[in-house]
């Protein structure tokens, strides 16, 4: 949908200015959850900051809580002076809160629909939203189908004339292939593909789309981009905390199904993808869809898979305990912690470069990248002696926390020797631009009040990524063991290291 539609004075070609929402009302689901305190809120404070939000703006909580409206909006106001990534101003919450409204009841309750809609036509009218509404389902993917269900029942689906109704669902997507097709059937029954919103927000990261940026935007790279010069892929996600009080999510589901699934293999489209002739959503999604259904795991996935669990160790200066005796968690849980799996794509391109992607938990450090390590020069005049420090060139793309690039080369050490040494050229973010990176979430909530969607996947790619990712959970399921005990704060199970050994490889340690 066109950027027009939403704000007509606005050129969507023309730079100079911001992407400004048009009137609209957000309603949370699940608004008392971690996900919405800690980003949501903040984000919608920090787009109205930044004058993205117009002055016609509703903000709707639905919740279990015996709250009133200015209950609800002193949740968000701490919440925002909490996690906000912008300072605090008075006159922008206070504009805020002219549109804050909470809805108090259960998903079952007909009553509290019912309220919901009152609410929603009250805030049409007052705020002049125009009948535009996006419906956030911050909510467990068990609770989709009696909201979406009641949505529908109580006519919140239906459009009036010139406005607009979008669901945003946030992962996981399903846990297999078969449950994401029953999932989106459900969702699919109300709401159109282009009114439905998978919320990945790696995908809302600045550093993912600077992916693009550097692929496309620059010469340099493109003639070296292929499996006559990539040697291997690595893609990283490194935890250094355990899952907290996240069991009830988390035991059960594990890294592969939490992170590789979507994150990681959301990156390695992006990373694999030929070029797309513009960069609307329908362009960039049909090159990560060919990306993704040429790609395979390998045929024996006891050598080219790897799992883990953490154990009691030290992270950092603290000692810690092990995932078993995390609070929640059975003390039989075969749920790892540490995902590793080996993905080959069937292209032109990318043919005989394995990826290797990689997902974990207590891990010395926390940091998201992507890695392409380039194969050696076919002839080095030099002795033996001279190169002993020289590792591989590598390009690595850093999603998080230091957002930036760097390049790995040889070069000369001072000196009359002729010694050469690893070394690295950084780019980074914070110290090239003088505006700090918007959140995540900042970005995917305006996209999905602006109709944007070239950063949401949908339900194709979500389907291909099931099948990529199947065989590994079906192999895993029927292995007699455990995974592997790792110690806490260490970079994981010796399975993985001899995982990349056998292919002539080694993990980065970032």
């Amino acid at each position: 949908m066109p950027h027009s539609s939403n704000n007509p004075l606005r050129d969507p070609q023309d730079r100079r200015l911001p992407q400004i929402a048009g009137p609209c009302v957000l309603v949370i689901f699940g608004v008392t959850g971690d996900l919405s305190r800690k980003k949501l809120m903040p984000a919608v404070y920090d787009l109205a900051n930044r004058g993205m939000l117009p002055p016609g703006f509703g903000l709707v909580g639905f919740a279990r809580r015996d709250w009133q409206d200015q209950d609800f909006a002193k949740v968000v106001h701490d919440a925002v002076k909490e996690n906000s990534r912008t300072p605090f101003r008075e006159e922008v919450w206070e504009q805020l809160l002219e549109g804050i409204r909470f809805v108090p009841g259960t998903f079952d309750s007909d009553e509290s629909f019912d309220k919901l809609k009152d609410t929603i036509c009250e805030l049409d009218q007052a705020r002049g939203t125009g009948g535009n509404h996006a419906f956030y389902l911050s909510i467990p993917p068990s609770s989709f189908e009696v909201v979406v269900s009641q949505l529908k029942k109580h006519g919140l689906t239906e459009e009036e004339q010139g406005g607009w109704n979008r669901v945003v669902i946030e992962k996981p997507f399903g846990h297999d292939l078969e449950s994401a097709k029953e999932l989106n059937a459900v969702v699919s029954s109300l709401f159109e593909p282009q009114e439905v919103f998978r919320i990945d927000h790696y995908l809302g990261k600045e550093t993912v789309q600077n992916m693009l940026a550097l692929r496309f935007a620059n010469q340099m790279f493109e003639p070296l981009w292929n499996n006559h010069y990539v040697s291997h892929v690595q893609i990283t996600m490194a935890e250094d905390i355990g899952i907290g009080g996240r069991a009830g999510y988390y035991d059960g589901i594990g890294a592969a199904r939490d992170v590789i699934q979507n994150h990681l293999l959301q990156l390695l489209a992006l990373t694999a993808m030929e070029e797309p002739t513009s960069f609307e959503a329908s362009q960039l999604r049909a090159e990560k869809q060919k990306v993704l259904a040429a790609a395979h795991v390998p045929g024996d996935l006891s050598q080219t898979t790897a799992r883990g669990q953490y154990c009691a160790g030290w992270q950092g200066a603290q000692q810690v305990k092990g995932y078993l005796e995390e609070d929640g968690v059975d003390a039989g849980s075969s749920t790892e912690t540490f995902a590793a799996i080996r993905v080959d794509i069937d292209n032109r391109r990318w043919a005989g470069v394995p990826f290797y992607l990689r997902a974990a938990k207590r891990m010395p450090r926390r940091v998201t990248e992507v890695a392409l390590s380039f194969k050696r020069a076919p002839h080095l005049p030099f002795t033996a002696t001279d190169t002993e420090e020289l590792g591989t060139n590598a390009l690595v793309m850093r999603i998080q926390p230091d957002e930036g690039v760097t390049l790995r080369f040889g070069a000369k050490v001072p000196g009359t020797q002729m010694e050469i040494r690893e070394v690295s050229m950084d780019f980074a973010y914070g110290g090239s631009f003088t505006e700090s990176s918007p959140e995540a979430y900042e970005r995917l909530i305006l996209d999905v009040m602006l109709g944007d969607a070239p950063l949401f996947p949908q339900q194709e790619e979500v389907e291909l990524s099931w099948s990529i990712l199947d065989p590994v959970l079906e192999h895993w399921a029927a292995q007699p063991d455990q995974p592997e005990p790792y110690e806490s704060g260490t970079w994981g199970p010796q399975n993985a290291v001899d995982m990349l050994a056998r292919d002539g490889f080694a993990w980065r340690r970032p």
